[in-house]
């Protein structure tokens, strides 16, 4: 795509669509959508199962929401319904629409749609996307390049998961549960990982992999990938112009060299090819984030962005919700430091952990932990229990089900079991502010530690009222 087009106003792909009904509103994705629609001023209203702080932002907006499966509670009139996969078949809602005639479609469908006559940075794996989407983006908007965003987490320095440009340009986090990422077309694709997960959807390691394989061939014409260095199959995925990006060793396109650590974040010295951008400040914990920062980087570099521009972006980007999110910072009056995460996946528990101990390694630190799902648990027990003995001390919480039903003989108590860790117990969701209670009373003593919550299901509303029992 040319600069003009580019830089043309964005075409309404929906034109004339009057009202879009959400099977599924509050799910992260969809609520971004949502958003679209809305600021197309497109009538959008919606079903999901639980009020959360997302779905309460959703109807202060103007967007209308029940929390009831019934069909007595739908909109009269409505033009398309967009679903997510982790809706049942046997919804009510879905089932009443398809059988009216109405038109339903899944969000991958909407999202295809949306950025079939755009210029497209799309940015996949399984692990650091959101953030990595969230960075792209953030740099975009900040140095006024502009850009339309679909993100998958909530920006801390906008408090929301979508916005609007009038330039001709969309970053998409692109999700590989269901291959929904197979049906965009990228002019820039960026892959973070690709280590075995949704194991429900794909059976198997290699055929995941294969399907990262087919999201590089989406990659346009002259478009570029980058990728981080010593993917599994990094050599084999496809594009006319490739970069790979690592913070571990110095044999990629972009390194990240004389990394120094300060409270809480990092300054370092960012190489993309020929090209250094020094004194980079990162105010985000965990190497993993320089990693993902280096990516971001890349990308803007190939942008023919300003450099003094992009590291004052870089310096200003304040980072992502759940994603090694400060809720109590660092700081000389206190002696906690609590940080919360969305990590679901043992590679992604482990630059968690490992990055908040080395950081804060004069801190005991204890992780409180929610499992998610019960086939990825079962899939990586092994692998949970050996990161999370990496912790001091670990309280394991019962799975969390989302969209699957009991297996046999999966639950906490087989992680538990295979943890070598002696310093391990499971406590239920609203044991946690006891506990809490009772360790950490008094703690303004000089014992210095550090407390981590982490999972995807909705351990995070516990965070409000363990930031309130720290800092009271």
């Amino acid at each position: 795509m040319s600069d003009e087009q580019k830089n043309s106003p964005v075409v309404a792909p929906f034109a004339g669509l009057r009202s879009v009904y959400f099977i599924g509103i509050g799910g992260i994705g969809m609520s971004a959508l949502a958003r679209f629609f809305n600021t197309q001023g497109v009538q959008v209203s919606g079903y999901d199962k639980t009020s959360t702080v997302l779905t309460r932002q959703l109807s202060d907006s103007g967007i209308a929401i029940h929390y009831e499966e019934n069909i007595a509670l739908l909109p009269e009139q409505v033009d398309l319904v967009v679903y997510t996969p982790a809706i049942p078949a046997t919804h009510l809602e879905l089932l009443h629409y398809r059988e009216a005639g109405t038109k339903v479609v899944k969000r991958s469908d909407v999202l295809q749609i949306i950025s079939e006559g755009s210029f497209n940075i799309c940015i996949a794996g399984t692990h650091g996307k959101t953030t990595i989407t969230t960075m792209v983006a953030h740099i975009l908007r900040d140095t006024g390049y502009g850009c339309n965003a679909f993100l998958g987490g909530i920006s801390a320095n906008y408090g929301t998961n979508f916005w609007s440009n009038p330039r001709n340009v969309c970053v998409i986090e692109a999700d590989e549960y269901d291959r929904s990422f197979l049906k965009l077309s990228p002019d820039i694709a960026i892959v973070s990982a690709m280590d075995a997960d949704h194991l429900d959807i794909y059976g198997d390691a290699a055929t995941m992999e294969e399907a990262f394989i087919d999201f590089s061939k989406k990659i346009k014409p002259g478009g570029l990938l980058v990728y981080q260095a010593g993917l599994p199959k990094g050599d084999v995925l496809v594009a006319d112009r490739k970069m790979s990006y690592t913070v571990h060793n110095g044999t990629a396109d972009t390194i990240a060299k004389n990394i120094r650590t300060t409270e809480g974040g990092y300054t370092f010295d960012a190489q993309v090819g020929d090209k250094v951008y020094e004194d980079v400040v990162l105010h985000m914990g965990g190497l993993h984030n320089i990693e993902n920062m280096l990516a971001a980087i890349t990308v803007a570099s190939s942008l023919h962005i300003d450099a003094a521009k992009i590291k004052a972006a870089v310096a200003s980007f304040k980072g992502v919700k759940r994603r090694f999110e400060y809720i109590v910072p660092p700081a000389p009056q206190t002696d906690i430091v609590y940080i919360d995460d969305y990590a679901h996946h043992p590679e992604e528990l482990r630059p968690l952990i490992t990055g908040a101990k080395k950081m804060f390694e004069s801190r005991k630190c204890t992780v409180i932990f929610q499992p998610h799902l019960f086939s990825r648990t079962r899939d990586f027990a092994d692998g949970f229990a050996e990161v999370l003995d990496m912790a001091d001390e670990v309280i394991l919480l019962p799975i969390y089900p989302a969209r699957e039903l009991p297996m046999e003989g999966v639950n906490s108590e087989m992680l538990l079991a295979k943890m070598k860790n002696k310093n391990k117990r499971i406590l239920q969701k609203e044991e946690v502010m006891n506990w809490l209670q009772e360790e950490y009373t008094g703690t303004g003593s000089g014992e210095k530690k550090l407390l981590i919550t982490a999972g995807a299901g909705d351990v995070d509303t516990l965070v409000p009222q363990i930031k309130a029992f720290l800092t009271q």
